[in-house]
């Protein structure tokens, strides 16, 4: 399947966010040409000094800003796959995916590896020999279509391998592993731009 409306249009991204001890946060992306991740293109991160402090309720004001730098500046963003959820309920109250979705007008799907107690309506995604799912919402494409991109995305493991390599990027802030196919050597690295923390 490819990211836009027809084969090959777009790109599509998976991406992650770590908050660092100094009180920013670094997110990372990987870039793929295929919604199943298979032809990875280019991984990014991105640092942004500080974030605001955790709030109940409005845990996208913190990831949304470093989620804007690492994807600052790509052109035919097509779909976009997150670590959270979407959609916190039937009813449609919002998570980060949702608010990503205003942001950046793509698809957004949302793979949480835990279970949050509203959010019902979660399509539960069994990959590879794990006996636990991951929890899928969808903004902008059916939730049945995500639950099945998520089922089909590279990798053998629970977490799709690019979600996987966000994480860790995002973690860590490493450069692109040089076995990793497709992967780009020279990764971006740039600030967020002002105005975005």
């Amino acid at each position: 399947m490819a990211c836009g409306a027809s084969p090959g249009a777009g790109l599509c991204a998976a991406a992650d966010v770590h908050y660092l001890s100094s009180g920013g946060a670094r997110a990372a992306a990987v870039l793929a040409a295929d919604a199943g991740f298979r032809q990875v293109l280019a991984e990014r991160t991105a640092v942004v000094p500080e974030v605001r402090p955790y709030r109940p309720g409005e845990f996208y004001q913190r990831e949304l800003p470093p989620l804007r730098a690492v994807l600052h500046g790509i052109e035919g963003l097509s779909l976009l796959v997150i670590d959270g959820y979407v959609d916190l309920d039937p009813d449609g109250r919002p998570g980060l995916g949702a608010h990503a979705h205003e942001v950046f007008d793509v698809p957004v799907i949302g793979v949480a590896k835990t279970v949050f107690r509203t959010a019902v309506h979660a399509v539960p995604v069994l990959r590879g020999a794990s006996a636990r799912p991951v929890q899928v919402t969808a903004v902008g494409m059916p939730s049945a279509d995500a639950a099945e991109l998520v089922r089909s995305m590279a990798g053998r493991f629970r977490i799709p391998d690019a979600l996987r390599r966000a994480d860790q990027l995002a973690r860590t802030g490493r450069p692109p592993s040089p076995g990793m196919p497709g992967a780009v050597q020279d990764q971006h690295w740039h600030r967020a731009p002002r105005g975005w923390s």
